[in-house]
This record gives C-alpha cells, sequence and structure tokens, in this order.
C-alpha cells in the first residue's frame, strides 16, 4: 500500500514539473529521409505578446503577409523566424533558420 501511495506522489510530481516548464523551444530538422528535433536557439517572441511589442523588440519585418480568415490571422516573417498572429497578438512564433 505504501509503495502505490509513493507511486502517486512521485508520477504527480513529474507531471507539475512537466505542467509547470511548459512547452520547449525546438526546432525540427529534416535529415534524409528522417526528422530529427533539436533544441532551438533562435530568440523569437512569446505568446500573447502584441504587434507593438514585436516590432519595437525585432523591427520591421521582411515580410508581412496579408490578414485571412475568421478570426484574422496575420503572418510576419523575419530572416531566421516567422510569427502568427490572432488579431494583434501572437499565437505562435516558428524558427525558419536552416
Amino acid at each position: 500500500m505504501k509503495r502505490a501511495i509513493w507511486a502517486a506522489r512521485i508520477a504527480g510530481a513529474v507531471i507539475a514539473g512537466v505542467v509547470i516548464a511548459g512547452p520547449g523551444n525546438a526546432e525540427t530538422i529534416s535529415v534524409g529521409d528522417g526528422i530529427a528535433v533539436r533544441e532551438s536557439t533562435v530568440e523569437r517572441p512569446g505568446r500573447g505578446q502584441t504587434m507593438q511589442t514585436v516590432q519595437a523588440r525585432f523591427g520591421q519585418p521582411a515580410n508581412r503577409h496579408a490578414t485571412v480568415g475568421e478570426p484574422p490571422i496575420t503572418r510576419w516573417d523575419y530572416a531566421d523566424f516567422s510569427v502568427f498572429f490572432e488579431h494583434d497578438k501572437v499565437i505562435h512564433a516558428v524558427a525558419t533558420r536552416t
């Protein structure tokens, strides 16, 4: 019985650690016919930042794509990453550097 309690406590601690740590920064890399994942070193904006904040920190994007859909989604391309906005808030930033 004590083993089951300890196992449950350990499992709970591991799950809590994963939740608290949140998502990591990783890049997906094509290697021949396979795919590999490695930690990303590309600095990019975080979720929830505004367009104004992104532009102030990273400068003018190299390319601004037209807004599409509902809710409106916009993409800005920088040299090493692309940023996707819903309305004016970052929903995702993807490293594009090879």
